[in-house]
């Protein structure tokens, strides 16, 4: 099971760094995503993390503000969201890549958003102007 911690609010241009623990399930070698939904709008990825080779993808609407890391000794995977703006107001979620893997040498997590599930339970971000 996934929970996301570390939503908060906070000023336009401010961080927040989110984390995302498993318990129950160990988070090396899963791809994990974030997610985020935004008040009368639809779920959309924000992020993800690949399961072999650490491959980082965003979205455009984060590039160049939000990083994603993973922490194998805690179990954990994080987002660092910097230069935060009003739109990313949004409550956070974490989901793990259910993508199989049919070959050794491949990764195959992070390549659609819609291979997700698992999903825990989320964290708002408040960003104000």
């Amino acid at each position: 099971q996934l929970q996301a911690f570390g939503g908060g609010l906070v000023q336009a241009g401010g961080s927040l760094r989110l984390s995302c623990v498993a318990s129950g399930a160990t988070l090396t070698y899963t791809g994990v995503g974030w997610f985020r939904q935004a008040p009368g709008k639809g779920r959309e990825g924000v992020s993800c993390i690949s399961a072999y080779d650490n491959r980082e993808v965003y979205a455009d609407s984060v590039k160049g503000r939000f990083t994603i890391s993973r922490d194998n000794a805690k179990n954990t995977v994080n987002l660092q969201m910097d230069n935060l703006k009003p739109e990313d107001t949004a409550v956070y979620y974490c989901a793990m890549d259910h993508t199989p893997r049919f070959r050794a040498n491949s990764d195959p997590t992070c390549q659609s958003w819609d291979a997700f599930g698992s999903f825990g339970q989320g964290t708002l971000v408040t960003v104000s102007s």
